[in-house]
């Protein structure tokens, strides 16, 4: 079909597919590094806020990882399973949930330090590719999220 009135429906024409594809084919070549450490790939960027900020609350998570909390929450759970995180009310608020790394999610921190090195081999990008696809992904997220 060559009618031009239907380009803008065409798949080569959609900024949303080079992204969804290519994020589906990052997550896929985390995947052995991440079977290594028992981590989903959401499992591991909540580690990694994690290890940054150590406490933090549910709703300051979900600003970080762009989550709501009816994603986070079953998520949550399955880390606290693993003994990783703690969960607990604010004292002070009890409508604010904390979540706490254990002694067991802190020292899984040394053994993660071999995801970032290995997708470095993983990823085809010169350091100032990365860098250019970082500052306009991210723009991308800024100028999207909702007021």
């Amino acid at each position: 079909m060559s009618d031009k009135k239907y380009d803008s429906l065409k798949l080569c024409n959609q900024l949303c597919f080079p992204l969804y594809a290519a994020s589906r084919e990052i997550t896929r070549r985390y995947k052995p590094f991440l079977d290594k450490l028992d981590l989903t790939y959401t499992q591991y960027i909540t580690m990694m806020v994690l290890w940054e900020h150590g406490r933090i609350s549910v709703s300051e998570l979900g600003e970080y990882l762009y989550l709501d909390s009816g994603t986070l929450t079953p998520l949550l759970k399955k880390l606290e399973k693993k003994n990783l995180i703690t969960r607990s009310r604010s004292k002070e608020d009890e409508r604010v949930l904390f979540v706490t790394l254990t002694e067991e999610g802190m020292a899984m921190r040394d053994d993660a330090l071999a995801v970032p090195e290995g997708m470095k081999c993983s990823v085809t990008l010169t350091q100032e590719e990365s860098a250019e696809l970082y500052r306009i992904l991210y723009k991308l997220l800024k100028n999207s999220a909702p007021e």
